[in-house]
């Protein structure tokens, strides 16, 4: 088949992708994605903001998160089409400018998303093998090779197809949540020994002379770096079998299954680790989850077991976040606002060949360029990062629910009462505002910034060739 005749099937609604994913299917990816890098990167981020009551910005979060998800599944079942945000910013306001932002402000939260989980990897990939050979590099270098070697290997993983990503993301999701368990029961058997304290629970605590008020806000906006899941279940929603059904029940099954599991894991590494160490984990790279199994059970190994069992749950989470941004651009060049290469499919895989490609230089262009600044932190960065764009985006999608009421509603739809979207528009600009952030964490502004300027660049990269095109067609005819 030539080049144009397969961007024409692109274009008229040729090849399509594949419909694979059922509800239990779906479960699996939300939680992965929620639970996945966010446990492990953030628990001990937010216990450090606010001391013992860490649990209570995870649940303002997870509130928060919700109020969307409801703006989310009405939309979904509206429009059950890939690209999520920017295809409901495109049918609010059809300024192809606003939807290419939004497009690209929704893959940049992915991609920073998978380019710090990928770091992440590398870091305890290199340290647990330095457990057992001497001489393993764990410097700044070999981290970024690393993780540039795994996001190849997701890449291969997503080119064949949706069906063996998400097969893997089940296997992953089932590992993280078995390592869950594990750290919730060796902290339970640690408090009955008499090595927890219940009333640490309600004792605030945080770094400076911030109110409560200024510091859970802080934290809250932290804890959103769990919540990237939504954008990615969304983007895949060409490829389940019946998103009208299982979309509304799923997610927000998904979202109270993770939410429970949060906050029991923020209220065990309260309990276990005394107020004064959650600032300071013995093992950073492994994260505060080691020194809950480290007090909880002193007999077992886990500065030799952990840092690999920490790589699948984060390795899940990378995986999902290149799945979404692949399956975004393929959504953006349906709509017209990326070139139509983007919409091309493998013939018998099925998956998009072009935009996972892109969205793997782009990982790997990140990956190289945090690690290049070796005073920056890569959780506090790119994890922010993600964060402060997600929370961007949220605020658009709720705003484009109440224009897109003008659209009648298909029977069968999911409709949110009409509050919600108001209130979540409004919280979630309020988290992206700077008094949610200190001084050392305005760099995520920067890189927020560079971003949006690179995509821009491609907007007029791709907005000029579009128009070129349309006029040698006029022409031609």
């Amino acid at each position: 088949m030539s080049m144009t005749k397969a961007l024409e099937e692109v274009h008229e609604g040729g090849p399509g992708l594949k419909k694979v994913i059922g509800p239990k299917l779906l479960l699996l990816l939300i939680m992965g994605d929620i639970i996945g890098a966010g446990i492990f990167a953030i628990t001990g981020k937010v216990a450090g903001q606010v001391g013992g009551i860490a649990w209570l910005p995870f649940i303002i979060a997870f509130a928060i998160a919700t109020l969307t998800a409801f703006s989310y599944l009405e939309l979904v079942t509206k429009y059950p089409q890939a690209a999520g945000a920017a295809l409901y910013t495109h049918k609010a306001f059809g300024v192809h400018f606003v939807t290419f932002i939004v497009a690209f402000a929704v893959a940049s939260s992915g991609i920073t998303s998978a380019a710090t989980s990928s770091t992440l990897v590398g870091q305890n990939l290199l340290i647990g093998v330095g457990q057992f050979v001497d001489g393993v590099p764990t410097d700044s270098t070999a981290t970024m090779l690393a993780a540039i070697a795994i996001i190849l290997v997701l890449a291969l993983i997503n080119l064949r197809g949706v069906g063996e990503s998400v097969k893997f993301n089940v296997v992953l999701t089932l590992v993280t949540l078995g390592i869950m368990a594990v750290v919730i029961f060796i902290g339970v058997v640690a408090i009955v020994n008499g090595e927890g304290d219940v009333g640490r629970l309600v004792v605030f605590e945080t770094p400076g002379d911030r109110n409560a008020f200024a510091a859970v806000t802080m934290a809250t906006a932290t804890a959103f770096f769990a919540m990237v899941g939504f954008e990615d279940s969304v983007n895949l929603v060409e490829e389940c079998k019946n998103p009208k059904r299982d979309f509304p029940r799923i997610m927000l099954t998904g979202l109270g299954l993770c939410a429970l599991i949060y906050v029991m894991v923020a209220i065990t590494v309260i309990m276990v680790i005394p107020a004064g160490d959650l600032l300071n984990p013995q093992n950073p790279d492994a994260g505060i989850l080691l020194d809950v199994v480290r007090i909880g059970a002193p007999g077992i190994p886990v500065d030799a077991i952990f840092p690999f069992l920490t790589i699948f749950a984060v390795v899940n989470t990378a995986l999902i976040n290149m799945l979404m941004a692949s399956r975004l651009l393929y959504g953006m060049a349906k709509q017209d606002v990326l070139p139509r290469a983007f919409g091309l499919v493998l013939p018998k895989r099925r998956s998009p060949w072009v935009s996972i490609l892109f969205s793997t230089l782009l990982a790997v262009g990140l990956v190289v360029y945090v690690n290049l600044d070796s005073e920056s932190s890569i959780v506090g960065a790119l994890g922010g990062t993600t964060s402060l764009l997600l929370l961007c985006v949220f605020a658009v999608v709720n705003v484009a629910l109440l224009v897109l009421r003008r659209d009648p509603t298909p029977q069968g739809a999911f409709r949110a009462p009409t509050l919600i979207p108001i209130i979540g528009a409004v919280a979630s600009l309020f988290l992206a505002g700077p008094w949610a952030r200190s001084r050392e964490d305005w760099l995520q502004y920067e890189i927020a910034g560079m971003l949006l300027i690179i995509g821009v660049a491609l907007w007029v990269i791709a907005y000029v060739a579009h128009h070129v095109g349309k006029k040698r067609r006029t022409n031609a005819g």
